[in-house]
Parts: structure tokens; sequence; C-alpha cells
């Protein structure tokens, strides 16, 4: 029986379990350095006078990295390894992360926030392929679920912290300087209890890439593909304009700030909520519901007659819902791809993917600029889920042929 094979059907290690906490840890610091710059947006933009079309840009940046850090590292986490690849990520997130703290012009800032965006998009290819490699068959769904559920936890905690510095005054460079600190902690603690694992190293392929479009795997490599792409645009439209939607709805940076909290513990119960739910329900049917109802959520966003709590309780429950059809496409990606191509796939699918991640934010800032309201801007953004929907059962129809 192939190693892989054994980890698939045995009760699941201790250093297993081991494995995928920290890799929940690890995703958590990318939930956190990725939206620090939307808890800093506001400031950037009173402290620089920009108008929303370049912060769309500022906003968006790091998600180029994150695509390009995605596909490419990715690639990289099947060749050489997913443990050096983790380890070169937290260096390249940490160096961002304080190079933002420095900056002083619009340039050097979105170089910094590319440079972060390179090093998270890595990570998540790479923590998925670990967690799925670990895991056995019958918490493989859960377990990547909790993984990337781990993206809100460390919005929520790490944004916390940002509202309640922002709060006392505090300036915008120190969202940034949490951040590095708490990423170049993690580096030592990934370096000792990160291992590679068997079923990886039997299956290792200097070629990945390619076989991803393999008469077998292309057809499902773009579906997947366009599935992400279309879902991700709008949870990014959720997290990247939420602080700055409110504050121009008269509301304060912190105000904003725990507002994009609340949503994010909206998205750290969808994560939960559908690994759970894949234990009890058929999971493609729990895919197609939660795309549908984040859509409705999302435009429900652009009445903007809410108050505060309100907004907070609307966007709460956009974010679980958005999330949750987000958090389930990694199980399918982790089912799809096999071992020797898995963080080629992941890191491929969501790494292009992102560019729809890139272009919502901003989309949005151009829509705004234009002179659309934010009904219409919200129902246009959160359209994307309902494409993703379409491909999905696209896929599920392929798979089944």
């Amino acid at each position: 029986m192939s190693a892989e094979a054994h980890t698939a059907n045995a009760p699941m290690q201790p250093r297993q379990i081991l494995a995928v906490v920290l890799c929940i840890a690890l995703t958590g610091l990318d939930g956190y350095d990725v939206l620090a710059i939307s808890f800093a947006a506001p400031g950037i933009a009173t402290e620089w006078g920009i108008n929303k079309a370049v912060l769309g840009v500022v906003l968006s940046i790091e998600l180029f990295g994150m695509a390009a850090g995605s596909a490419l590292l990715g690639t990289l986490a099947d060749r050489v390894g997913r443990k050096p690849t983790i380890l070169a990520c937290l260096c390249v997130m940490t160096l961002g992360m304080f190079a933002a703290s420095w900056a002083q012009t619009i340039p050097f800032l979105a170089a910094a926030r590319l440079l972060t965006g390179l090093g998270i998009g890595g990570m998540l290819a790479s923590s998925s392929a670990i967690v799925a490699e670990v895991s056995n068959d019958r918490r493989r769904n859960l377990n990547l679920s909790l993984n990337i559920a781990g993206y809100p936890s460390g919005a929520i905690l790490g944004g916390s912290l940002a509202s309640f510095l922002l709060a006392h005054d505090h300036n915008w460079r120190v969202v940034f300087q949490v951040g590095a600190i708490a990423t170049l902690v993690a580096l030592p603690l990934a370096a000792i209890l990160l291992q590679e694992q068997a079923g990886f190293l039997q299956s290792r392929t200097r070629t990945p890439l390619k076989l991803l479009f393999s008469r077998e795997l292309a057809p499902a490599t773009l579906l997947l593909t366009g599935a992400y792409f279309a879902q991700i645009m709008v949870f990014y439209f959720v997290q990247k304009w939420i602080p700055k939607i409110l504050v121009d709805l008269g509301h304060t940076p912190a105000e904003a700030g725990a507002v994009l909290v609340a949503a994010n513990i909206g998205c750290l119960f969808g994560a939960i909520g559908i690994g759970i739910s894949s234990q009890l329900f058929r999971f493609v049917p729990l895919m197609l519901g939660a795309m549908v109802l984040g859509f409705c959520c999302v435009a429900a966003i652009g009445l903007g007659s809410w108050d505060l709590r309100q907004m907070a309780v609307v966007c709460c429950v956009a974010g679980f819902f958005v999330n949750a059809a987000v958090v389930g496409l990694y199980p399918v990606m982790a089912r799809t791809f096999p071992a020797r191509v898995r963080g080629s796939g992941i890191g491929f699918a969501i790494g292009i993917g992102r560019g729809g991640a890139a272009l919502g934010p901003m989309a949005a800032g151009a829509l705004f600029t234009l002179g659309y309201g934010l009904g219409a801007v919200a129902l246009v953004m959160g359209s994307g889920a309902l494409i993703a929907a379409v491909i999905l059962m696209a896929l599920t129809r392929l798979q089944a042929a």
C-alpha cells in the first residue's frame, strides 16, 4: 500500500493533527496580512489625499502578487517541497509588511504590497497541499475548510487589534508593523514543526504544470480556475471596500474596521459551517446554495440604508455565505488534483483565479469614480457568485461523465 493510500484510510495521528493546526495558524497570518491594507486604507487616503480610483489600485496590488505567488510558488512546492516553500514565503511576507510600514509614496507602498502578496499566495497553495496530504479521507474536507477558516480568524484577531490601535490615535503604519512582527515570530515555529509528507515525496514530479493541461486534467483545471476567479472577486469586493464605503457614509475608520471584523466573523463561521456540513450533507448542493445566498447578501449591502449595527449584521451574513463558497472550492480542488500536481493545481487555480480578486476592488473603484452608486456596484460585483455556481455545475457534470 502506498503512503498516500495508508494515510487516506488510517486514523489521524497527533503529528498529523499538529501539522493541520500549524497550517491553520499560518493561514491566519495570511488573512491578517492581506487585510492590513483594508484597515489602513482610510488613514492612507486621508494622509495622502488619493481618490477612489487610485485607492482601488492600492487595495488590489497585492492580489496580483498573490496570483503570481500561488501559481509560481505552488509549482515550486511540487518540485522542492512544501516546507522550504513555506519558509521562503514567510520571509517574503515579513519583509513586505515591514516595507509597507515605512512607505512614504504610493509606488513604494504598492511595491511592498506586491511583495507581501507574493508570499501570501505561495503560502495558501503550500499549506493547502500539506493539509490535504496529512488528512485521511474522512476528515480531508473538514480539515481543508478549517485551514482556510484560519484566514478570517487572522483577520478577526488582527483586525480587532488594528481597530483598537486606530481608535487610540495610532498611525495606520502600526497595522503593518503588527503583521510583520507576527509573521517573523512564525518563521522559527514553521522551521521546527513542519515536515514533508511521504505521499508527496513518493509522487514528486519535475513537470507538474504541464500535467495540469494533459487531456485528463485540463478541463477540470480550467473550470476550477474560472469558478475560483468569479467567487473570489465577490469575496475581495467585500473585504477591500467595506471600510472605505462606511467612512464615506460618515463613520470613523475605527467603526469601519469593526464592521470589517464582523464580516470576517461571518467568514470564519462560513468556513467552519461548510466544513461541518460536508460531513453530513451532499457537498455540491451546499456550495450552490452558498453561492446564490452570497449574491443576495452582497446585493443587500448595496441598499446603503442600514445603520452601523445593521450594516455589521448584513456584512457578517454576506461574509458567511461568500466565504463558505470560497472555502468549499479548496476540497474540490484537493479531490480533483492528484498528489503529484496538487500544489501546482491548487496554486494555478487560486493564482489565476486571483485575477478576479485583483480585478474586483479595481473594478469597484472604477465604477464608483464613474459615478455609479453603491447599489449598482454591489449588484455587479456580487454577480460573480452566480457565475461561479454555473461553472461548478458544469464541473460536476464533467466529473460524473
